[in-house]
């Protein structure tokens, strides 16, 4: 008897420990303040010591490629090649019980995030099945963004704490502050407003932070102002939330249906579906779809300037279209990101606008001088001027960098040819743009951290007759002309900016 009780408990030990096995689909779900949740899905294979499958966490979707351990004690590594970089994704965990505890960092230098995955049924969280891109043609170009597009958007200051309150209100301070007697005119909302899942129709839902975006389409009008709002041709957003992916015509029709007047639309979650070479596609389905709507929107690209989107933007109706990965508040990634687009200029025209990301001015990264640099780089640039601090509380500085209508003139020329370097030595540029009515702007960029003086002839900048008048446009006061050349002494990371007349 007591023989058959010892074979009994082996027998039980060695059942539990069979039945110790990570295959499975396993969901880690992360409530979020708005409502929804933060999901990672763990579609997992064990096979003796190895497992395989896939990964699936915000925008992205792993392959396992290396793993190490067992159920008490294992590692994983997922891998995604996106364009010309590798992501890897690696979690560390145990099984304990029915629950999956893992931990992983989102960099190499961060803290640990620990989840808690249980199983799900397989298939939920899987990726869609793949549709085939459409056959390539020409969008109609809508008539919009005559001029590079002005506005806000809410992404670099309020990242996914934006709401229904905070969009109001930066609509009061625009309104109010002369932010819209300078121009600028839409409130767009970014990534994070979209709700958990699609209603029973496949409409795309807010979360809670918007409870009603018709409603609030209808106050930021009534501002005299433009709301703008976000998706992806992807399954999910950058952030994860649902994105347009299979519903294009449907989603263009609700933002129609809400009053949106502008669309950024985010590649993200698409990479995991298409390659670049297929982008144009991708995105030419929701320009046709916009274009269905009927409601004239401004569609805004965003793809990091893969694919050398400038190239074939306005085929797909697009308006504008990132050149570039995101800025930071930083004068290195400034600079790096606005002197390195000299080489677009001919693809910037009315209607279609090289877009080398929003403004941060006012965010507390650089310094005002670096701001202004900031600001008439961009006007130079013939660039949407999309501000991206908050409206409600600046400083007196940062609302004259931002409203300096000379400066936003320059911007917004209507012929709108894009500047271009003309001359360059060590750490001092000169740009030049032709203005309408012979007109000529003249920027002289000092990127040393100290003052120096800097030349410019006339002729290098175009202008092959002696100007009448030259007028800086930051102490908004005339220079006078002597001769066949210009100088002045130009602070550390700062800008002297000329509008120049011959007539």
């Amino acid at each position: 008897m007591r023989l058959l009780r010892i074979l009994t408990v082996v027998a039980l030990s060695t059942t539990s420990c069979l039945a110790a096995d990570l295959t499975g689909n396993w969901l880690a779900a992360t409530p979020l303040p708005d409502g929804t949740q933060r999901k990672a899905y763990f579609e997992l294979k064990q096979q003796d010591s190895k497992i395989t499958g896939h990964i699936r966490v915000t925008q992205f979707y792993y392959t396992i490629t290396e793993s190490t351990g067992s159920p008490d004690s294992f590692t994983v590594t997922g891998t995604l090649q996106d364009g010309k970089t590798l992501r890897r994704a690696v979690y560390e965990g145990k099984l304990v019980g029915e629950e999956l505890h893992m931990a992983t960092r989102r960099r190499p230098d961060a803290p640990l995030t620990e989840v808690v995955a249980h199983r799900v049924p397989d298939g939920e969280g899987a990726m869609p099945a793949r549709t085939e891109p459409p056959a390539l043609h020409k969008v109609p170009y809508n008539g919009l963004a005559k001029t590079p597009p002005m506005g806000w958007n809410s992404w670099n200051k309020f990242a996914g704490r934006v709401d229904d309150a905070t969009v109001r209100t930066i609509a009061d301070a625009m309104a109010r502050n002369g932010m819209k007697e300078a121009g600028y005119v839409y409130i767009n909302i970014d990534d994070t407003w979209e709700g958990e899942k699609r209603d029973a129709n496949g409409n795309i839902t807010t979360n809670k932070k918007f409870p009603n975006m018709k409603a609030l389409a209808d106050y930021v009008h009534s501002k005299g102002l433009k709301l703008g709002i976000y998706s992806s041709p992807g399954p999910n957003t950058c952030a994860g939330y649902e994105g347009s992916y299979g519903h294009e015509e449907q989603d263009a029709k609700t933002f129609a249906a809400w009053g949106i007047d502008y669309l950024k639309y985010d590649w993200c979650g698409a990479r995991n579906l298409y390659n670049e070479q297929e982008m144009q596609a991708v995105y030419q389905k929701m320009g046709d779809s916009l274009q269905a709507s009927g409601r004239p929107i401004i569609f805004s690209l965003c793809q990091y300037g893969l694919n050398d989107v400038w190239k074939w933007g306005p085929d797909v109706g697009g308006n504008l279209w990132r050149t570039t990965g995101d800025i930071r508040d930083t004068w290195d990634s400034m600079t790096k990101i606005g002197f390195n687009q000299d080489q677009l200029a001919p693809f910037a025209a009315p209607g279609h606008w090289n877009d080398p990301d929003m403004l941060e001015i006012g965010n507390g990264g650089m310094t005002d001088t670096e701001y202004r640099t900031h600001m008439s780089l961009w006007s130079m640039l013939a660039a949407p001027l999309i501000a991206g601090n908050d409206l409600r509380d600046m400083t007196p500085a940062i609302h004259d960098i931002l409203t300096n209508k000379e400066v936003i003139a320059i911007d917004q020329d209507a012929d709108g040819k894009q500047a271009t370097r003309i001359s360059q030595s060590g750490d001092q540029e000169v740009w030049a743009r032709p203005l309408s009515g012979g007109a000529y702007a003249v920027a002289l960029f000092n990127r040393a951290s100290d003052d120096v003086k800097m030349n410019v002839k006339w002729s290098d900048a175009g202008i092959k007759e002696k100007p009448r008048k030259a007028r800086d446009l930051w102490t908004r006061s005339d220079v006078k002309i002597t001769g066949e050349e210009y100088s002045a002494t130009v602070p550390g990371h700062g800008v002297v900016l000329l509008r120049v007349s011959v007539n």
